[in-house]
């Protein structure tokens, strides 16, 4: 797996697809640790069109160690020339039946401890507990996205649609001329692979119309500390695994 090449398109496109960053065997037990979760009002959300976990390392620390396996710490450790920590990991499932779709956007918004009026923290929310704002541009340039594919997922069962390059544009108004959809992409991604992302590259999806699943875990990492008294509410710092070496 050439990470080098991946950097280099995540910079320049603001997307690259990996194929095998998880076995069927890994992949088999990340759902059954999520399958036996215990359910936390806030952090689960269940439609008929979607069930969803936030703040699911927190809601299911279990996964962590499947999640960072030796391919992933080694994916961000050469993706990246500084430390770099979870921001938040969500766990989306769109069911077999799912009619929900998502329009052209850019992921604009980090999850925090607190409410603080602070120079250049706007858009606030406040849903399911939490607190969402849009932090300086900065942060969100700087922020990674991994997406795992827990199922192949293609154009027919709601693989991401995106702009390349959309995000070296910086945040895009919705009535922009940038919204440019003549180089669409649809990232089709095998089970087990992964999507890398930035945040400000435009990206949408379709609904499922080959009745069958699409699950994935969305997980996004940065270097900044937020200006106290604000935090990362799900900050999360990797734990490089150690291996045993036979000689």
């Amino acid at each position: 797996m050439n990470y080098k090449i991946n950097k280099i398109e995540l910079e320049e496109n603001g997307y690259s697809i990996l194929t095998d960053l998880y076995s069927q065997n890994e992949i088999s037990e990340i759902l059954a640790c999520i399958e036996n979760a215990e359910q936390v009002e806030n952090s689960f959300m269940r439609t008929k069109d979607l069930f969803a976990i936030r703040q699911l390392i927190t809601n299911v620390p279990e996964l962590s160690d499947l999640l960072f396996n030796k391919k992933l710490t080694e994916l961000i450790s050469d993706l990246t020339e500084s430390e770099y920590f979870l921001t938040k990991a969500i766990y989306f499932d769109k069911p077999s039946e799912s009619n929900w779709f998502v329009a052209y956007h850019q992921d604009l918004s980090i999850t925090v401890d607190q409410k603080v009026e602070l120079e250049n923290y706007v858009n606030w929310t406040f849903k399911k507990g939490q607190y969402g704002v849009q932090p300086p541009v900065q942060i969100l340039e700087d922020t990674i996205t991994i997406r795992i594919h827990l199922d192949k997922t293609d154009k027919n069962n709601g693989a991401l649609k995106v702009i390349p390059k959309s995000h070296l544009n910086g945040i895009i108004r919705a009535d922009s001329k940038d919204w440019n959809l003549e180089n669409e992409f649809i990232c089709e991604i095998e089970k087990g692979g992964a999507m890398l992302m930035k945040p400000l590259t435009l990206h949408a999806s379709n609904r499922t119309t080959n009745r069958k699943k699409r699950r994935v875990i969305h997980l996004e990492f940065n270097k900044y500390r937020l200006p106290k008294p604000l935090a990362w509410l799900e900050y999360y710092n990797i734990k490089k695994p150690v291996y045993n070496h036979s000689y």
